[in-house]
């Protein structure tokens, strides 16, 4: 049994080594990630993290995680903003309000998926224009739902959040720990 990790994230992997957890493979899947027409952000988010998770290639007996982080104002997806243009439309549309972090996970062995889903609120102070442009200029907003990671820069703009500080990272550890255990691998083995 080998345990995969579909998705190219340097933060996911630094989450599963928290949980002890080392992937003996890293597969990142090459899917569409555009939203369908009308469809909302919790849906699309377990949408992606599915269709991730069934074109990683794996052995019947390999264990696959895959995960979709998505940032959500009301019914807007907003995904890796293509440039600083569009990475600012985000940051502006946010400044000042809550919004919804979903990531959702998706895990496989074998024919058997076992999905979850963790909704979290995030509230973005004000941005003065000094400080957007500030933060803009770090880069830390490309290949970042909504323009921002928590972990990162933008981490002064968040005063508070209510849910999972993992899941808006891009990997709940509590939920992830429960998938993994439910499909039969073991949780700190390299911590022994």
């Amino acid at each position: 049994m080998a345990f995969i990790l579909g998705s190219g994230s340097p933060r996911r992997l630094d989450l599963l080594a928290q949980l002890g957890v080392v992937p003996d493979a890293v597969r990142p899947p090459d899917i569409n990630e555009d939203p369908l027409r009308g469809e909302l952000p919790r849906p699309y988010c377990a949408r992606i993290a599915r269709q991730k998770v069934l074109a990683v290639r794996a052995d019947a007996d390999d264990i696959v995680l895959c995960a979709d982080t998505t940032v959500a104002m009301g019914r807007r997806i907003m995904g890796k903003p293509a440039d600083a243009g569009e990475a600012a439309e985000f940051l502006l549309a946010l400044s000042g309000r809550r919004h919804r972090v979903i990531t959702a996970l998706a895990l496989r062995r074998g024919d058997k998926i076992w999905e979850k889903d963790v909704v979290s609120q995030v509230r973005v102070k004000r941005l003065s224009d000094s400080e957007l442009n500030a933060y803009l200029a770090t880069n830390d907003w490309q290949g970042k739902a909504g323009g921002y990671a928590i972990q990162g820069p933008a981490g002064a703009f968040i005063p508070w959040i209510s849910g999972s500080f993992t899941g808006i990272v891009g990997l709940p550890l509590a939920e992830t720990a429960g998938l993994l255990q439910a499909a039969g691998y073991p949780l700190y083995r390299g911590n022994t």
